[in-house]
């Protein structure tokens, strides 16, 4: 049996657009990485500032008490108008006493004062605020359902729109810690429709594409710059692996300090 020959040129060869092709689903691919870890970071930064909040935020509201009454101490034994002028300023820095509606907001069901508030009110132990951090396991679920449902895989806008419905329960399952929920979704979106497999593009599309990627890639670039420089961010990366230790630790400290502006007021008192 004769060998044939391949005609010279034919061998190897690809559609000119193929090679751009590639690049724009490398790029895809790479920008839902990117975002997949930007918005992991950004909800690990709003679940650890709000348990910052809910854990300390007492202490330090009793810190700018316990300043604005020092400085108030000081400058009624001195009467210095550089003391008052302190003290004035120190006052000013304290939040205002809430209402009794913003006081007692949440605080109120159907039985009357809520658990948390009875407890508060009658000097018994509150529940520590709620772990909202996701899971191991619902980080994996989140991962899997973006890369699989990410809008920017769609070739048309109803399947576009379709993706992001479904991408907005997701990201409010992640930000709730539902790991059941989101197994869920994602057991509902293996029994959804498939999309098209993509057909070839244009030369002049795939470029628009490029440069709309490297575009959302620049603007999610600033985003997660902004998450990690901010107050929040950079606890949060001191200690990634236990941020709940972290806020012990934060707490004890905090704690510390509120022990020593009473040690100190109580000798300006007592002295005067």
């Amino acid at each position: 049996m004769s060998e044939q020959t391949v005609p010279e040129g034919e061998a190897g060869a690809e559609r000119p657009e193929a090679r751009l092709e590639r690049a724009v689903r490398a790029a895809e691919q790479a920008l839902i990485e990117f975002e997949i870890a930007v918005e992991t970071f950004r909800v690990e930064v709003e679940n650890f500032s709000r348990l910052h909040h809910q854990k300390l935020g007492p202490m330090y509201t009793r810190l700018d008490e316990l300043d604005a009454l020092i400085a108030e101490a000081r400058a009624d034994r001195s009467g210095d108008a550089e003391d008052l002028r302190r003290a004035r300023e120190a006052r000013a820095l304290v939040m205002p006493m809430p209402g009794v509606d913003e006081l007692f907001h949440g605080w109120i069901g159907s039985d009357g004062i809520a658990d948390d508030a009875a407890a508060m009110l009658t000097d018994q132990p509150v529940k520590p605020p709620e772990r909202v951090r996701p899971s191991e396991e619902a980080r994996r679920l989140y991962r899997e359902l973006v890369r699989q449902a990410h809008p920017d895989l769609a070739q048309d806008e109803a399947e576009r729109e379709r993706r992001d419905a479904f991408l907005v329960r997701v990201n409010a399952a992640y930000a709730r810690g539902e790991e059941g929920l989101l197994r869920e979704l994602a057991e509902e979106w293996a029994a959804g429709p498939v999309p098209e497999a993509a057909g070839p593009s244009e030369s002049e599309e795939l470029y628009a594409r490029l440069e709309w990627l490297d575009r959302r890639k620049e603007m999610l670039t600033l985003v997660a710059r902004e998450l990690e420089d901010s107050a929040i961010g950079a606890m949060l990366r001191m200690a990634p692996d236990d941020p709940d230790r972290l806020l012990e630790e934060i707490a004890e400290q905090l704690l510390a300090q509120v022990s020593e502006r009473e040690a100190e007021l109580a000798d300006l008192t007592a002295a005067g």
